[in-house]
């Protein structure tokens, strides 16, 4: 997420009522989560398994926990909940508005496109030239829609992402303030639910098509002309990179990345990064040669034990 204008380091602690380390007048562009940090962005840590990955990382500005020294040519904010002053900023930068409109009036629909009846579009949407959305189709805030893209009935774009930290008295939510993109020539199905970015977009790119029933993490970035179908999963900060197949019920574990042109086959659990170019299948996942070969023989144990039993 960037931010309007640039802010000082000064102005970001008065937001949040923290103290720093650095120049006061030091400038903070933005903020985001680790996976996607630039620099000028501020990222927050709050473990210490991962105050070295933070400092080290592209953003410029760290909201911690501990006071540590600064990286040469970053600045630090220092909080007792870096969870909790990130949402702070988040809800600062990107506050929620309601909206008594089926349409709002901050919304852009381009020429030739096709709004079906009882479809919610939020505040400050884009939606591009020759779309068709059809019936109670809800698209949130911030939603952003290119050229020639078909939404089917029931879908949902820019929920909120399945992002939340245990405390004692339950589990505390990290609020979302990115962005759902949809590219040029994207089909979307009945019925599917496509969550914004935590800080950043979760994107769809060029003449993608999803079937039916398909749910998109926070965050995700898939690629051009992939096809996705029915009843598959995509967990949050997934890379599908393009021309990707994922057939029927696949689902995935967040952070991996599935290379171009990989196929998934129906029911396949993807828990690792995989390779592009390839055939996959199976829980755990593996080329679906080899895994094919495996339950050929596993067919075979029985036969096996009859022939040991008569020895």
């Amino acid at each position: 997420m960037k931010f309007p204008t640039i802010f000082s380091l000064k102005q970001i602690a008065e937001i949040i009522s923290s103290t720093y380390v650095g120049n006061g007048d030091f400038p903070v562009l933005g903020m985001n989560e680790i996976h996607v940090v630039e620099n000028g962005d501020i990222v927050f840590v709050d473990h210490p398994k991962y105050y070295d990955k933070a400092l080290k990382s592209k953003a410029t500005i760290i909201l911690i926990n501990k006071n540590v020294d600064c990286p040469e040519g970053k600045a630090l904010l220092i909080s007792d909940d870096p969870f909790r002053d990130f949402n702070k900023l988040t809800t600062f930068f990107q506050p929620f508005v309601p909206n008594s409109h089926s349409i709002s009036a901050t919304a852009k629909i381009g020429k030739n496109t096709v709004i079906q009846p009882n479809t919610f579009i939020g505040n400050n949407v884009t939606i591009g030239d020759n779309c068709l959305i059809h019936s109670n189709v809800s698209i949130y805030d911030n939603c952003v829609i290119g050229d020639n893209v078909t939404i089917h009935a029931g879908s949902v774009l820019g929920a909120d992402a399945f992002y939340y930290k245990k405390r004692p008295e339950g589990f505390d939510k990290l609020i979302s303030g990115g962005r759902v993109v949809l590219k040029n020539n994207v089909d979307i199905g009945a019925l599917c639910t496509i969550d914004r970015g935590v800080t950043g977009d979760t994107t769809i790119g060029f003449g993608s098509k999803l079937d039916n029933q398909v749910h998109v993490g926070h965050d995700t970035v898939i690629g051009e002309k992939c096809l996705i179908a029915s009843q598959t999963g995509i967990a949050g900060c997934v890379i599908i990179e393009d021309e990707v197949t994922l057939w029927g019920q696949v689902g995935t574990n967040s952070g991996i990345t599935i290379g171009k042109n990989a196929v998934i086959m129906g029911q396949t659990g993807v828990t690792k990064s995989v390779a592009g170019g390839k055939s996959y299948f199976g829980t755990p996942i593996e080329e679906s040669r080899e895994k094919l070969k495996q339950l050929a023989y596993i067919k075979k144990i029985p036969e096996i034990i009859k022939k040991l039993d008569k020895k």
